[in-house]
């Protein structure tokens, strides 16, 4: 798939049931991951983090679907040994066990004819089965409510997924879908994004609740401003990139 493509609404069978794409999502975002193989160490520790920081996509407005190439009985049969093995890695920083509930919160997908791993192109041509057939890479597809990819991460099997960066990049998505600006290098949420200049023509409704302040810069480059743009979750200093006559000192 490319980016900014239509995500097919997709059904499959799920540990939850008939899973159906678009109803799954209603008016949410959807991170889909997939994984290699159940009951591997790596995938075990993603998917217990993965719980672990469930509630945290959930402030997100943001709903997350696990998929890989077994039955829905080896998932049921999996999901003890993530719950288990995320209590005691919670435990393990010093943290509240809490956080791993005793349900666990989104379905995994069985996708035994490897179906839609065709169909989303993220299978592994150098990981394969007993059967010498090709599993499913460590993929991962953020989807915007109006169904659209956004943005798409894969991993190989030897590979285990950061899911603090997922999160990075899921804040940098849903700023970026609601306004026009831009994240640079290492940004975090509440950190200094920019405006491209390829919307400065539509500056004015940008910066309708901004202050701006010109900002040094090196001789010859273009002016930089600084303003802040108050969000449904914070304050962000948006660094604005103002195509005009360099003023630098």
């Amino acid at each position: 798939m490319h980016l900014n493509e239509q995500f097919p609404d997709f059904a499959a069978q799920g540990t939850e049931g008939v899973f159906k794409c678009y109803d799954f999502m209603g008016a949410s975002w959807m991170i889909l991951f997939s994984h290699p193989n159940d009951f591997t160490p790596v995938c075990t520790t993603e998917l217990a983090r993965a719980v672990e920081l469930n509630a945290e996509f959930k402030k997100r407005n943001t709903k997350l679907v696990a998929l890989s190439c077994n039955s829905n009985d080896s998932h049921d049969k999996w999901i003890p040994d993530i719950l288990a093995y995320g209590k005691r890695a919670v435990r393990d920083k010093g943290g509240d066990e809490s956080s791993i509930p005793d349900k666990f919160p989104f379905p995994i997908i069985a996708d035994e004819s490897r179906a839609l791993a065709h169909q989303l192109e993220m299978l592994d041509q150098a990981e394969k089965d007993s059967q010498n057939v090709p599993m499913t890479a460590r993929a991962v597809f953020f989807v915007s409510p109006d169904h659209k990819l956004k943005a798409q991460i894969v991993y190989p099997a030897t590979t285990g997924r950061n899911f603090d960066e997922i999160l990075r990049v899921l804040d940098s998505l849903q700023l970026t879908y609601t306004k026009q600006v831009a994240t640079p290098v290492d940004w975090q949420m509440g950190d200094q994004c920019m405006v491209p200049p390829t919307s400065m023509k539509s500056r004015p409704s940008i910066s309708s609740a901004t202050a701006w302040r010109p900002s040094k810069c090196p001789p010859g480059r273009p002016t930089f401003a600084r303003r802040s743009l108050r969000t449904t979750r914070t304050y962000f200093e948006l660094c604005i990139i103002a195509m005009m006559t360099p003023v630098c000192n």
